[in-house]
């Protein structure tokens, strides 16, 4: 079963509005990351301009309906489809969300929270087992943005990261701006929670904008707030040379203003780094 490397680079969401520029020039970065299920296709348009890219830059897939933490268990066509897409871009990883989206009659294309329970632990930790084997691969999984907790909770969600990683093998996403937002709408200390994780099981960090508010939203419309910056310096001081990844998926600017946001995050990586190395 193969593992996700460690590859220290910076890179971009791959998104339709810079298709052509991605195609046509030498686009300065280290990967792009792609939703999966955009691409989950026998054939057309986005796979052919997907094979075209991944000629010239690291791929990585990035799904959104997995659903591990389904009580119905997996959908054995999506696997499938996404061991296919697998195969033919062979990307640097594969990775998902800590959450459900599907019933066995409906998927909400939403990322719904889970209950921080063993029962919902279990459920989870079954459906990687099953999605690794399915796949030949070991998967990555991504902490959510919430607005809701349950009062079942049994642990924190950086205790059930921690355990579920434990108990899969599977490695982590870290989306600092979504344990900013979280850290805000539910009032715990962000490096509370980071002191929790296995941050040696954390292979990718993600940075994206929110909007502000009494409860914050992670919409992916704007660029990295300040709070967002100060975090990710700490987090990347503190889980060393692994992957950032830039998203923005509405008002999606012009391709060289996000190129100079990913270089401000190389800068305050490098920062970081010089500052923990001192």
């Amino acid at each position: 079963m193969s593992h996700p490397i460690t590859f220290p680079g910076f890179g971009l969401g791959l998104r339709s509005p810079h298709y052509q520029e991605f195609l046509e020039q030498q686009v300065p970065v280290d990967f792009v990351e792609v939703i999966s299920e955009n691409f989950m296709l026998d054939g057309g348009r986005p796979l052919r301009i997907l094979d075209q890219v991944r000629q010239k830059h690291e791929v990585s897939l990035h799904g959104v309906s997995m659903s591990v933490g389904s009580a119905h268990g997996l959908d054995l066509n999506y696997l499938a489809r996404l061991k296919a897409l697998a195969k033919r871009i062979e990307p640097l990883w594969v990775s998902d969300h800590l959450c459900w989206t599907r019933t066995s009659a409906h998927n909400s294309h939403d990322l719904l929270p889970l209950p921080l329970t063993m029962e919902a632990l279990d459920t989870v930790c079954a459906n990687i087992h099953h999605a690794q084997d399915c796949l030949g691969r070991t998967l990555m999984f991504e902490n959510p943005s919430s607005y809701l907790s349950f009062p079942e909770d049994e642990m924190t969600e950086a205790n059930f990261l921690k355990e579920m990683a434990s108990r899969t093998g599977c490695y982590l996403l870290l989306d600092v701006n979504n344990l900013c937002v979280n850290a805000h709408n539910h009032g715990f200390d962000p490096l509370d929670y980071l002191a929790q994780l296995p941050l040696s099981r954390v292979r990718e960090l993600h940075l994206a904008g929110h909007t502000p508010g009494d409860i914050r939203i992670d919409t992916h419309d704007r660029p990295v707030c300040d709070e967002v910056w100060a975090l990710y310096e700490k987090v990347i001081s503190q889980v060393g040379d692994v992957a950032t990844l830039l998203e923005r998926d509405d008002a999606i600017p012009p391709l060289p203003e996000l190129l100079a946001e990913l270089d401000w995050a190389r800068d305050c990586a490098r920062k970081a780094k010089q500052e923990a190395a001192a």
